[in-house]
Order: structure tokens, then C-alpha cells, then sequence
């Protein structure tokens, strides 16, 4: 806009040649405002339009220099008058273009107030300055620019507005999908519980139900084999009772912390009786009178479960010893004799077998270790706080 002020300046106004380049950016530069404060432009726009037109006058029409005179050797003929068009126009056409250009953009960006003022200062203007003839139609001129800069305003607001509405519709489309996902996982836990307590736990109920009343239905079974039979239904009751305890925290994921099973120390004796009965040869001490808390009472019985299992399994008919410690911290020492061999590691016994006790110890802030032991023998060591948060 500068390159075409600048040169033209002269063919509108009266203004020495040296002033040119200075009113010609009076009348253009207020647009580097146009985005980022165009009230800012329009008052830098608008002060100097006052004055121009009172300091400079607007040239009569046929008065001004031709282009000859303006660009000599350009080639144009010396009867092409330019200010015909301008016909007395208080302001140069680039500086106008701007000042419209300005007041599109108040419309889009400022607020009601400025706005209205930027109208009012506007027709004050053209009523002051403008030929009485073209001042109310530029009046209006002016407030049709203004609105359209409100409608495009009202268009940009509602192109974000959808835009944002769009953005919480897919939100809440997400949301809905991590529901129903979780509804299906939910109703699938449900599922694989059912399945599993009319498969496993009927079959062990069956087990109960045989072991008790085998010594009433055979003939001739002597108070030993009736005593392993009930042996058999005890170990039975207890497997039932746990399955049935773990199908409710599958059943349930918010609840599991209530529903699952926490042995105490009541629960690590009957454990150690029930192996012993069971034909282990097992001796045990357990000594200390501080009560664990849950997740350490947990961790223990499983740590204590585990290793009698795998002794049973791996070393059948060695002795085993486990001493039991209820101090600061529980300490638990389940050392088995040499048997047919022992494992280095039970990791894919679904997750249970050293790894899964390491896992266990160290969830409650304990140690574990386990390995061979000096008579060829197998030894597993752990040592949990007394008190620990709850199992993760």
C-alpha cells in the first residue's frame, strides 16, 4: 500500500514533495494493526485523517499534476489528468482502502463497545470531512463494514463452537467405548466365574461329598483309612472355599480387596497341621507374639503354601522344617531334606513357584530367597515387614 500512497500523494493533495513519503504513511501504515489490535489502528488511522485534509487540502478535480510531470520519460501523454477520480476526496483511495479494511477487523475482534465507538467516531468523520453529498451514504458505508465484520465474528464463533462441540462428542464417544469395554470384560469375568464354579467347584464338592461318607458306603475301611478319608474331605472343604473365595474377585474387580481371602496366623497352624497330616514329615516352630498385619498374614500363607507345596511335590517322603518368627519382622524358613530333586525354577506353574513368591515378598517391602541348601537339601528364607499396605 506504501509503494502506491506514496507516489500518489501529490495528485490529491496539496503537500510539498518532501512530506509525501510522511502523510502517504499516515494514511497506510495504521494498517500493521489490522490483526493484532485494529481499535489501535483505527485511532492511529483516524487522528491523522482529521487533521490531513484541514493542513493539506484535497486538490480540485482537474488541478492535479499530470503523470508527465509526476514521472517524466514514463511515456504516457501529458492529457492523462488523474485526479479526475478523486474529484476533491478528502483522503487518498489507499488510505481509505485501509481505514475499511480497519473497520472489518474491529467488528471481528473488539468488543461491543468499541465497536459502537469506533461507528460514531467514524461518521463524525466522514460528516466533517467528506462533500455533503457523499457523507451519509458513506455513514452507512461505514456500519455495513462494521456489521459484516460482526456476521464474520458470529461465523468464526460458531465454526469454534462446532468445532469444540465435536471435540467433547468424540470425548464422550471415548468414554463410552472404555465403558462398554468394560462392561464386556466385566460381564466375561462373570462368564468365567460361573463356568468355573459349575466345573471346578461342583467336581470338588463331589470330592467332599465322597471322601465323607466313603467309611459309610465301603466295607471293611479301618479307623486309619477312614481318618485319611477325612483328611482328603478337610484339604477338599478348604481348596472350595478358597476357589469360591477368588470366583468373587473375579467376579467383582472393584471388590476384590473385600472379598478375596486373608489368612491369618490362625490359618499358617492349620496349614502346617493339615501338611503334617497329610503324610508329610514336617516339624515346626513358631514363635513370636506380634500380629501381622493383612497383606503381610496374605504374603506369608502363600510364601509358607507354596514352598510345602513344592517340597511335597518335588521331594516326597523328605523331612521338612519350617520356623516361623513373629518379631519386628516376620521371618519364615521352610528347609526341606534331599529327595529326587528340587526346582531351580517353577516359573511356569501359572505364575506361582519362586518368581511368584519373589513377586509376593516384594510387594509388601520383604526379601526372598530360596535355592540349594548345604546337605543337598532345598531352602527357602523370607522376610516381610509386620505391617505393610495392602497387596498390589
Amino acid at each position: 500500500m506504501m509503494a502506491i500512497a506514496w507516489p500518489t500523494v501529490g495528485l490529491t493533495h496539496e503537500v510539498p514533495g518532501s512530506l509525501w513519503p510522511m502523510v502517504a504513511a499516515l494514511g497506510v501504515l495504521p494498517l500493521i494493526w489490522l490483526r493484532v489490535a485494529p481499535f489501535l489502528g483505527w485511532i492511529a488511522w483516524v487522528i491523522p485523517a482529521a487533521i490531513i485534509p484541514l493542513v493539506f487540502p484535497p486538490l480540485p478535480p482537474g488541478t492535479g499534476p499530470t503523470v508527465e510531470s509526476v514521472s517524466p520519460g514514463v511515456g504516457i501523454p501529458q492529457t492523462s489528468d488523474l485526479t479526475t477520480s478523486a474529484e476533491g476526496f478528502p483522503w487518498q483511495i489507499s488510505a481509505f482502502i485501509v481505514l475499511l479494511a480497519l473497520l472489518i477487523a474491529v467488528g471481528v475482534t473488539e468488543t461491543p463497545e468499541r465497536v459502537g465507538l469506533t461507528f460514531l467516531g467514524t461518521a463524525f468523520l466522514f460528516l466533517a470531512h467528506l462533500p455533503s453529498g457523499m457523507a451519509p451514504g458513506w455513514v452507512f458505508g461505514a456500519a455495513a463494514f462494521l456489521g459484516l465484520g460482526l456476521l464474520l465474528r458470529g461465523l468464526f464463533r460458531s465454526r469454534r463452537e462446532a468445532a469444540e462441540q465435536a471435540q467433547r462428542a468424540e470425548e464422550q464417544t471415548r468414554r463410552a467405548e472404555v465403558e462398554a469395554a468394560r462392561a464386556i470384560l466385566a460381564e466375561e469375568r462373570t462368564r468365567i466365574a460361573r463356568d468355573l464354579h459349575d466345573v471346578v467347584a461342583h467336581r470338588m464338592s463331589l470330592v467332599v461329598v465322597q471322601a465323607q461318607s466313603a467309611q459309610y458306603r465301603l466295607d471293611g475301611v479301618t479307623p486309619e483309612v477312614a481318618a485319611e478319608f477325612e483328611s482328603v474331605a478337610g484339604q477338599a472343604r478348604e481348596a472350595l472355599n478358597e476357589v469360591r473365595a477368588m470366583l468373587g474377585v473375579l467376579r467383582s474387580e472393584d471388590h476384590a480387596p473385600e472379598q478375596a481371602p486373608q489368612p491369618g496366623t490362625e490359618d499358617v497352624l492349620r496349614l502346617l497341621r493339615s501338611t503334617s497330616e497329610a503324610g508329610v514329615e514336617l516339624s515346626w516352630s513358631v514363635t513370636g507374639e506380634t500380629e501381622p498385619g493383612s497383606s503381610t498374614a496374605m504374603v506369608l500363607f502363600r510364601v509358607l503354601q507354596e514352598s510345602l507345596a513344592n517340597a511335597s511335590r518335588h521331594a516326597p517322603g523328605a523331612p521338612v522344617r519350617v520356623d516361623v518368627d513373629y518379631g519386628d519382622e516376620v521371618r519364615v524358613r521352610v528347609a526341606s531334606g534331599p529327595g529326587h530333586g528340587h526346582p531351580r525354577d517353577t516359573s511356569g506353574s501359572g505364575g506361582h513357584g519362586i518368581p511368584g513368591m519373589s513377586a509376593r515378598a516384594a510387594s509388601v517391602g520383604g526379601t526372598l530367597r530360596a535355592g540349594p541348601a548345604g546337605d543337598g537339601g532345598w531352602l527357602v528364607e523370607a522376610t516381610l515387614p509386620a505391617r505393610a499396605g495392602a497387596v498390589g
